[in-house]
């Protein structure tokens, strides 16, 4: 897969990860008001969009661990920062998370999250610490 099959996919930079065990996602996403595809709003093709994942996250052994709304920013300038939903998406590895991403398995959700998303923002954070209170 070449990082021009979903657009700004950074394979070369997932690639260079250590892939010894579970990487999460963190997720940042702000909506368009109106659905590209003239369906509803960017949120309805959000939705759409995470009913078509969560099936390709549990194909290859993820879990969606959080999500909700952002409601404010806590630290940082309001101004330059603007999300309206965040998630953590946890995947057994890095590999795991580029075999979900394969355009043949993840063409049709890609359409309504870029129908949905005016942005979308993904992290990638190599699990160092699962349970800080098991220490």
């Amino acid at each position: 897969m070449s990082s021009s099959d979903i657009e700004h996919l950074n394979v070369r930079d997932l690639q260079t990860l250590p892939d010894e065990g579970p990487v999460v996602m963190l997720n940042f996403m702000r909506f368009r008001e109106y659905s590209l595809g003239g369906n509803g709003t960017g949120w309805a093709a959000y939705l759409r969009y995470s009913a078509l994942a969560v099936k390709l996250i549990k194909g290859v052994g993820g879990t969606i661990i959080w999500a909700a709304k952002a409601e404010a920013i806590a630290l940082g300038g309001a101004d330059r920062h603007h999300w309206d939903y965040a998630a953590l998406v946890r995947y057994p590895s890095c590999a795991a998370f580029l075999s979900m991403m394969e355009p043949s398995g993840y063409a049709a959700a890609n359409i309504e999250r870029n129908n949905g998303c005016a942005d979308h923002l993904i992290i990638a954070t190599p699990e160092l610490f699962g349970n800080f209170n098991a220490a």
